[in-house]
């Protein structure tokens, strides 16, 4: 068994795009700005923004973080992306999810220039993955590739389950999997109206669990040698911790762990890439890699 390091994975990728923004920069090149917009006082995405912000000062880029309070109307929610939308020095930007109920989400992600969209959420980013045009892909998604991809895990012809079929997570992932020039796999995607879930993940070469249920998959579930990537991350009360809370992923880690071949912890597994894929995705915006 051994364990997928996100973290040193992550901090290898961040220096290589430090090094390039480096070089860009000293040619007399632009230097790359991911702009963050949050809005409320949510614990996990206030801890989510904290960490991308060292990120973009670990890989070189101008980093700028707008805050609103949960009041805020739709309308200057809106009239705020339209700024940055037309502001030529930012190259990315991300409105941090979820939002207060009183603001329609998807209005607002359709609202994003997609040559902007570095959170790889828009339609018009969404749909060209799905046919296999360069595009932003969701930092999530994005990040469990990279990962399958640095530690050399064959996925070809492979039985991928994938628990889960969120529109960050669970969808863009399986059309990953399924395309030829990413995994090639052959994907099953459970959710919970799926019959005979256990039988399909026990027949699985690959399992990517993302249902924000805490130690849902069991040894049980899990065939000798499989690959298991947790993407859980739910917050369980924990008075030993001086925070008082510990991030739990959805696969019971110390009884599935020892059936694998390969699996990701919680924390220091996924979580860790879904920023520096974030941070490859701003490159890529900078360096104008997908649209002009």
């Amino acid at each position: 068994m051994q364990i997928i390091d996100g973290k040193a994975t992550a901090t290898a990728i961040k220096a290589e795009i430090a090094e390039e923004v480096k070089n860009i920069v000293s040619a007399g090149g632009k230097q790359p700005h991911l702009v963050a917009v949050l809005v409320g006082h949510d614990g996990g995405s206030e801890t989510y923004v904290r960490n991308k912000v060292i990120a973009c000062e670990q890989c070189g880029f101008k980093s700028t973080l707008i805050r609103y309070e949960a009041d805020v109307t739709e309308a200057e929610l809106l009239a705020c992306v339209d700024r940055l939308n037309k502001d030529k020095d930012v190259d990315g930007f991300i409105v941090q999810l979820p939002l207060p109920r009183h603001i329609d989400e998807q209005k607002v992600i359709m609202s994003i220039d997609f040559r902007k969209d570095v959170d790889g959420f828009h339609p018009i980013n969404v749909g060209r993955m799905c046919i296999g045009l360069p595009c932003f892909i969701s930092a999530t998604p994005l990040g469990i590739w990279t990962l399958l991809s640095h530690y050399n895990i064959e996925t070809s012809g492979k039985k991928c389950v994938i628990l889960g079929r969120s529109n960050i997570v669970g969808k863009p992932m399986a059309q990953l999997m399924m395309q030829k020039q990413y995994g090639d796999a052959t994907v099953t995607v459970c959710h919970s109206h799926s019959k005979d879930l256990k039988k399909e993940c026990r027949e699985a070469d690959i399992i990517i669990a993302a249902i924000g249920q805490p130690n849902f998959v069991t040894a049980d579930m899990v065939k000798q040698g499989a690959v298991v990537i947790d993407v859980g991350t739910t917050r369980v009360e924990d008075k030993t911790r001086k925070s008082g809370f510990r991030l739990n992923g959805d696969v019971k880690f110390d009884e599935v762990a020892p059936k694998c071949a390969f699996i990701t912890p919680v924390p220091g597994g996924v979580g860790p890439m879904t920023i520096c894929s974030l941070m490859k995705n701003t490159l890529a915006a900078g360096k104008k890699e997908y649209y002009k």
